[in-house]
């Protein structure tokens, strides 16, 4: 029996699935929609199809700003423990005209809490409506690629290429993509967030 019983602990365990956390807004977090069919839950499913070995945490809130993300960023690290984090935010800070200035330090706050936890980096760009002045609207976007670079992040430059001036896509607010456009939206996060993941 003694032999058996260290035998048995001798045997090697089965390696948890790590964890990537998704961090963001209403455009991770499923609005309108239940949160399977929502971008997320189809890339918890297209992990599972394609047998990698990771988990998908969502920690998105509706409503959700860089500074909110900010704050509570340490505790999603703290609870999900990822081995990658996807930040999703800034939508809502964009299109309360928040200074350009904060957004950034608020995003790369977050990237270099995510990195102290050991976590690697995918940064989802979005734009604002041209409506809010051009001059605005294209500095907001380049926020995104400039935190990157800085922080050597993976990036999505726009999570809603490719749909964006369709109607059609969008729920009856004309702020938040439809169903039908999330699989566009995972294919966007899938290009650069696929080469962080361990191959089988």
């Amino acid at each position: 029996m003694r032999v058996l019983l260290v035998c048995a602990l001798a045997l090697p365990t089965a390696a948890a699935a790590a964890t990537i956390l998704v961090f963001g807004d209403s455009l991770s977090s499923g609005y309108g929609m239940p949160r399977e069919q929502g971008w997320v839950g189809l890339l918890a499913q297209r992990l599972r199809v394609e047998k990698l070995d990771y988990k998908v945490a969502n920690a998105s809130i509706s409503g959700e700003t860089t500074l909110g993300g900010r704050n509570r960023i340490p505790v999603a690290l703290g609870t999900h423990r990822p081995a990658i984090v996807i930040v999703q935010l800034g939508g809502n800070d964009g299109l309360r005209g928040a200074s350009l200035i904060a957004i950034r330090s608020n995003l790369e706050a977050i990237v270099d809490a995510c990195r102290r936890a050991n976590a690697q980096v995918l940064l989802v760009g979005i734009r604002v409506p041209p409506n809010y002045g051009t001059p605005y609207a294209e500095k907001f976007h380049t926020v995104f690629g400039e935190v990157a670079r800085s922080k050597n992040a993976a990036l999505v430059p726009f999570i809603m290429e490719g749909f964006s001036n369709k109607p059609e896509m969008f729920l009856p607010d004309g702020i938040h993509p439809a169903p039908a456009a999330q699989p566009i939206m995972l294919d966007m996060v899938w290009k650069a967030l696929r080469p962080l993941l361990k191959r089988p």
